[in-house]
């Protein structure tokens, strides 16, 4: 009687009338039925203790290690009040909050597959991706604007957001009604009274951060930084995984903010952006920081903002041109065009190595080499110069 034409309990039933009846041995009836002696004995035992011959759920009927009910309830509302955060910052979140006898993330991330709030699909999809760091906070600010959005009296907001590199805490989300620079230079003023000076600022490469592929050269942004002694930085052109950690804050910004309220207006904006900021710093759990929250992470900068930009000076041996009204050099009977971002300021020459090869410093910077033979530059670029001895 082969096995697939009754149902298992009646295929039971039948293995233990074939043994009553005698006519084939113990060993051949199992052959036929495929099953092992110690089967056959077992279900000869329950037939006789007049049992159910169907399978017996193998639970325990009690669990000691269950998550108890009110945990699992804590779980649960927990994540209907932030659905898209998964098991691991479930947990750290509540551990955080003092809860007790919260499971691991493991069980945490079944507890909501039970109650329908996350699919397995989704837990597989939520891995973390591993991206490069700065070793200590302020080395590196990252700074974008958000895609603008249409409000509810018709008018777009342009969120402003800047992020610190290696603790990911969040300096600022500001609702703008514009990306022009005086607004971004208003926030930057503030962030560096607030939390003093990073070393580097990461921004893309369009207004009013940079000059993109236009011949303007530097833009008043990245002067502005270089005052401070902050080294501007841009992301490689149409690569905005340069900017990755921006990238990433504002799709959680997207998704746990913005598509969840309805933004009325610039003001109505920038409340929920700080209530989310809050939230962000110091109560979501960040998978990058092995869940600890930016907030403890984070620490303001030893570099405080001076009260005013002090005037550099330049070694004695230098030659300090005054950038024209229009952006230009005169040099040797040449005017060669600079950059505008740099109008009224005083730039230093300095003689390289090579002969008819000069260097153009803008206090601690290295803006730019200029073969004077050919009056073209060879490199137009910001990196800190070695010969003012930075």
């Amino acid at each position: 009687m082969p096995f697939g034409v009754l149902t298992m309990s009646e295929q039971r039933s039948s293995l233990v009338e074939e043994i009553h009846r005698g006519e084939h041995s113990l060993s051949a009836v199992c052959r036929f039925y495929e099953v092992s002696r110690p089967t056959a004995y077992k279900w000869l035992k329950r037939s006789a203790l007049g049992e159910d011959m169907c399978g017996r759920h193998k639970a325990p009927l009690h669990s000691p290690r269950k998550t108890s009910a009110s945990v699992e309830d804590v779980i649960v509302q927990a994540r209907l009040q932030r659905p898209y955060w998964g098991g691991r910052k479930l947990k750290a979140f509540l551990e955080r909050r003092g809860e007790t006898s919260i499971p691991s993330p493991s069980t945490v991330t079944a507890i909501l597959q039970r109650h329908g709030l996350v699919s397995k699909e989704a837990s597989r999809a939520a891995t973390p991706y591993k991206r490069f760091e700065k070793k200590r906070p302020n080395d590196m600010w990252q700074a974008d604007f958000k895609g603008h959005f249409q409000m509810g009296d018709g008018n777009r907001c342009h969120p402003l957001t800047v992020t610190d590199d290696m603790s990911r805490f969040n300096l600022c989300i500001s609702a703008k009604q514009n990306e022009r620079l005086p607004g971004v230079m208003d926030s930057f003023i503030a962030l560096f009274r607030e939390y003093g000076l990073p070393r580097a600022v990461l921004c893309d490469n369009g207004p009013p951060f940079g000059a993109g592929a236009h011949h303007g050269g530097y833009t008043k942004f990245e002067v502005f930084l270089m005052d401070y002694g902050v080294f501007p930085v841009h992301g490689r052109p149409l690569h905005p995984q340069t900017q990755g950690k921006c990238e990433r804050f504002h799709r959680t910004m997207k998704r746990e903010l913005l598509q969840r309220v309805s933004i009325a207006d610039i003001i109505h904006a920038q409340r929920e952006f700080d209530a989310f900021r809050r939230e962000y710093n110091e109560e979501r759990p960040h998978c990058s920081l092995d869940y600890a929250v930016p907030a403890e992470r984070y620490s303001v900068s030893l570099r405080a903002m001076p009260e005013r930009v002090a005037q550099w000076d330049y070694p004695d041996s230098w030659q300090v041109k005054k950038v024209s009204n229009k952006g230009y050099l005169h040099l040797k009977q040449k005017y060669i065009f600079l950059s505008e971002g740099f109008i009224g300021h005083n730039v230093a020459l300095a003689e390289a190595a090579d002969d008819g090869i000069l260097e153009i410093i803008y206090r601690n910077f290295r803006i730019a080499i200029l073969d004077m033979r050919s009056g073209e530059f060879i490199l137009r670029k910001t990196a800190l110069s070695e010969l003012s001895g930075a």
